[in-house]
């Protein structure tokens, strides 16, 4: 059993996997199990914490219902209240600090930047260095603030793939800048993250992910939600990321810096977690072939074709590069 959202006569349309592995609608699955209808699936991600036999009795609903192969796919939880990421949460990539943050770094990435499966990922050559980033996403089921670690998977819906499309090129072209502080300005800990270069550097260094991370078609996600029950451990998954039928990149959800758990507890100290919500836990750190530095090889502005990025069993999330003067 999966969920995703699809267009269907220019409308997004909420649908559900059956035991078959075909697609139906959830609004006829719903008719089926005498429930109410669901205009997205926000709206049953809400329904479930009240009703946990609500999705089993969908089920059961769906593979009495005709299916169908979709065609057009949105991204399943197109208008989320927020999108969470974590940076560098990857022991390979932490190699390569200057110091363990010790906590999980976040950043935010905007609704307007999703992208459903087989839909484009838009670049502008020009832009530079543009990487694809491999990642497991948690969908919030239900409203988390100030929770611990052992509660936090109680808090997930289910689980997806994401794409996060990252332009270290925007990023350090148009959202960087660097700046010295007066030394009375100067306080400790705004240095603690970095290595400084003799008593009197004061230099500070501001990078914003603003146009890196949350550029239109920068958010590929799905193509399904896998339920959280499906999933015995989230933090022992593999993923695997190919540009065509080559493999850029082989890892594991093992391999994180920080857990599951840990991401979404922490998150949750600072921000309330609403319904909806995603939160992308990092990308791989190994590489493949002539990727032997795995997504950051990958230079989506200099190669063609489909990026595709499976986890088991949540499925593959396949989109196709396409350059654009300009980007989407």
């Amino acid at each position: 059993m999966k969920f995703g959202t699809i267009y269907l006569n220019g409308h997004l349309e909420p649908i559900i996997q059956a035991s078959d592995g075909r697609a139906r609608l959830l609004k006829d699955a719903s008719d089926g199990a005498n429930c109410p209808k669901f205009p997205s699936l926000l709206e049953l991600i809400i329904a479930t914490e009240h009703t946990p036999s609500l999705l089993s009795e969908l089920i059961k609903a769906a593979n009495r219902c005709d299916g169908f192969d979709p065609i057009d796919w949105a991204p399943p939880v197109p208008n989320p209240s927020k999108i969470l990421g974590v940076a560098f949460n990857n022991k390979e990539l932490m190699k390569k600090a200057h110091k363990d943050p010790g906590v999980p770094n976040y950043f935010l990435k905007p609704p307007s930047a999703l992208q459903g499966h087989l839909k484009p990922i838009i670049v502008d050559p020009n832009w530079g260095a543009v990487i694809p980033e491999p990642e497991l996403c948690a969908i919030i089921g239900r409203r988390a603030k100030h929770i611990t670690e052992k509660e936090a998977l109680d808090h997930v819906f289910g689980y997806m793939i994401h794409n996060d499309v990252t332009s270290h090129g925007l990023k350090f072209q148009k959202d960087s800048i660097a700046i010295t502080y007066d030394k009375d300005m100067a306080r400790p800990e705004f240095y603690q993250w970095r290595n400084l270069n003799g008593p009197d550097d004061t230099d500070a260094y501001y990078v914003y992910h603003t146009r890196s991370k949350g550029t239109d078609t920068f958010g590929p996600m799905g193509p399904w939600i896998t339920p959280r029950e499906a999933i015995k451990n989230p933090n022992k998954l593999a993923v695997i990321g190919r540009l065509g039928e080559e493999v850029f990149t082989q890892d594991n959800t093992a391999n994180y810096r920080f857990s599951v758990e840990e991401c979404i507890a922490e998150a949750s100290r600072y921000f309330t977690l609403e319904p909806g919500d995603l939160i992308s836990f990092g990308t791989t750190g190994k590489g493949s072939g002539r990727f032997p530095r795995g997504h950051k090889s990958l230079l989506i502005g200099e190669e063609l074709g489909h990026i595709s990025i499976s986890i088991e069993p949540l499925g593959e999330l396949s989109n196709p590069i396409q350059h654009q003067s300009g980007g989407a």
